[in-house]
């Protein structure tokens, strides 16, 4: 049973943001600390798009503040894209998570089901910016606008059309905490990958 099944016809970023704060589409809201909605200008050329909010993110109500956030932070730089003009959100707005015996929060790969009940909210903030670039960090993102067969290990960092009208392309690339996974000795060379798939981003929009 859902509260709230369809964003609000009409609304703006704040609107929505309070709308989604009600949604019930599925049983993630309910263990989550709050909804974690997107945040940036609303007029943005780029999107970026991740999986869902981590555990710093669900406490702090904002997202890519955790350890992720901290890296693409850095690679949005490394890029040279100005991270001030980059709209920033999730595929699915609440965290998933197991407890630990020691009360920590284990962060849950989303379901299909999450995707697909998240995907009216994240295809209503890309209504209303209208980007001219989407990048989809990581598979869950990816696989939310591209389809549950798109495979970002073999598909990343190409330039690819985005839904009939929205006017948007997208490029898929690795998820920031995919890097922070590598092993160290081959974490320089995935952070650099990263980066030169957000400088294709960046050029795209020239």
């Amino acid at each position: 049973m859902t509260d709230v099944a369809e964003p609000p016809t009409g609304a703006d970023l704040g609107g929505l943001k309070l709308a989604a704060a009600a949604c019930r589409a599925c049983e993630l809201w309910e263990p989550a600390t709050q909804t974690i909605f997107g945040r940036g200008p609303a007029r943005a050329r780029m999107v970026l798009v991740g999986e869902q909010p981590g555990d710093v993110e669900d406490r702090q109500g904002v997202p890519f503040v955790g350890p992720a956030g901290r890296l693409l932070v850095d690679a949005v730089e490394a890029a040279g894209i100005d991270k001030a003009s980059v709209y920033v959100t999730n595929a699915v707005k609440h965290f998933r998570f197991t407890p630990s015996s020691s009360g920590r929060r284990i962060h849950q790969t989303p379901d299909l089901s999450h995707l697909t009940a998240c995907r009216p909210w994240l295809a209503a903030e890309l209504n209303v910016i209208r980007p001219e670039m989407v990048v989809l960090l990581g598979a869950s993102a990816a696989k939310t606008l591209l389809g549950q067969d798109f495979r970002v290990t073999r598909q990343r960092g190409q330039v690819m059309p985005g839904p009939a009208g929205s006017g948007a392309r997208l490029l898929a690339t690795l998820h920031p905490s995919a890097v922070l996974r590598t092993p160290p000795e081959s974490r320089d060379e995935a952070f650099s990958g990263l980066v030169a798939d957000l400088r294709v981003a960046r050029e795209s929009l020239r």
